[in-house]
Formats: structure tokens, sequence, C-alpha cells
């Protein structure tokens, strides 16, 4: 009994000691932000990295899972005879919930985990202390361009994949199952609050995307210089990260919704 008490007691300080120094880590990343702008080439570079490289995995799985709401939508609305609805239940599940949920998961297993090789891989090889004792700090010149490339893809990514299911969701609506197209856009329109909906799935997916990006750099940053470091601390960022998202997601969605 006093060996688990002892071993807790030992988790419990590794975890504050942690979360002190990831928040330590953090107010320096945000503290680079001006310097970061000032040089936009640097940002850019990441956003094409973090952003434009995600691009694909996300427009693919965007109009798959658009397709599979317009499927199961369909046969659910059809036993009430709400067919017309489609368009609504589509947008709504994709703007609120989906769009903002599983972009951010996709996010983190693609630019999450490469975020966290590449800084894992600089200080395995020593480059981050070589700028250092060039008087280069590496959290403003390394670090901060890809937080803040992070923070704005994120909300741009979701916002591709909830245009795109939406799309996807169209095309089985309309074009397989005979949804009248006109119902579907008009229905949707209608009903979609741009307040209650889309503003806070933007607000969602910048939640997630500040998180994410800072779980992976941070993960980065503070691995253990080997390759088995390495390869630790991008699992850590995959599982913390989606950890991380689903229960924000729940703690948002209560917030946002519960009072409706």
């Amino acid at each position: 009994m006093s060996q688990f008490i002892q071993d807790l007691g030992k988790s419990t300080r590794t975890s504050f000691t942690k979360l002190g120094r990831s928040t330590y880590f953090l107010l320096q990343t945000i503290s680079g932000i001006l310097s970061v702008l000032l040089r936009p080439r640097l940002l850019l570079n990441q956003m094409y990295s973090v952003g434009v490289l995600s691009f694909l995995i996300i427009t693919i799985s965007g109009l798959f899972v658009g397709m599979v709401l317009g499927l199961q939508g369909y046969y659910t609305l059809s036993d009430f005879g709400a067919e017309e609805t489609l368009g609504v239940m589509v947008a709504a599940s994709l703007v609120r919930e989906l769009g903002p949920v599983v972009s951010a998961l996709l996010f983190a297993g693609r630019a999450g985990s490469a975020l966290t090789a590449e800084i894992g891989l600089m200080k395995a090889t020593e480059q981050l202390s070589g700028m250092e004792m060039m008087a280069v700090d590496p959290v403003k010149r390394i670090i901060t361009p890809r937080f803040l490339a992070g923070l704005i893809s994120m909300p741009l990514l979701a916002g591709l994949f909830s245009a795109v299911g939406i799309i996807g969701g169209q095309v089985i609506g309309s074009g397989l199952l005979g949804v009248d197209e006109g119902a579907y856009w008009s229905q949707m329109q209608a009903s979609i609050d741009f307040q209650d909906d889309i503003i806070n799935g933007v607000i969602k997916s910048v939640v997630f995307g500040f998180v994410t990006s800072w779980i992976a750099l941070f993960e980065g940053y503070d691995a253990i210089p080997t390759s088995e470091g390495v390869s630790r601390a991008t699992t850590r960022t995959v599982v913390n990260s989606a950890f991380s998202i689903l229960g924000l997601d729940f703690i948002l969605t209560a917030l946002m919704f519960g009072d409706h």
C-alpha cells in the first residue's frame, strides 16, 4: 500500500512538473509571435508545411464523411417523411461537430506528429543547441512560426472539411437518392444560423488548433534526444491530442449549446 502511494505521488509530481514546463514553454512561444509577424516568410513556409500538405487528407475525408452522412441521414429521415431536411442534418452535423473534431484529429495525426518528429530530431541532432550558441532563440525562430501556422491553418482546414462534406452529402442525397436539390440547399440556408452554428464551429477549430499545436511542439521540444525518445514523443502527441480534442469538444459543446 505504501509503495502504491509513493508511486502515485511520484507520478502526480511528474505530471505537475511537466504541466509547468509546458505552460512556460507556451508563454515563451506566444512572446515570439510579434517577431514572426515581422518576418512573414517564416510563417508562410510553415503554413505550407502544416496546412497545404494536409489539404488532400482533409478534403478526401470530408467528402466521404459527408457522403456517409447523406446516406445514413436519408434512411433515418425517410422513416419520418422528412427527406427534404437532409441538407439541414448534414450541414448541422458537419459545422457544429464533425468538421472541427474530425479535421482536428486528422490534423493531429498528420501535421502534429510531423511537428513533434521534426522538433525532436532537431533536438537530438543538437541543432537547437547550436542556434542557442549563435545567440538565436530557437523558440522564436523555430517553434513560434510552427505554432502560429497550426493556429491559423486549423480553422481553414475545418471549414474546408465541412464545405466538402456538405457537397458530398448533396451528391448522395440529390444525385443518388432523389432528394430535391433546391430543397437541400434552401432548407440548409434557412436553418443553419451564422452565430450559433458557424461561429461556434470556428471557435472550436481555433481552440483545437491551439491545443494540438501546443502539444505537438512541446512534446518534440521536451523529447529525450534519442530515436526512441522521439518516437515516444510522437506517440504521446497523437494520443494526448486526441484526448484533449474530445474532452474540449464536450466542454465547448456544453458551454455553447447547453442553454438551447
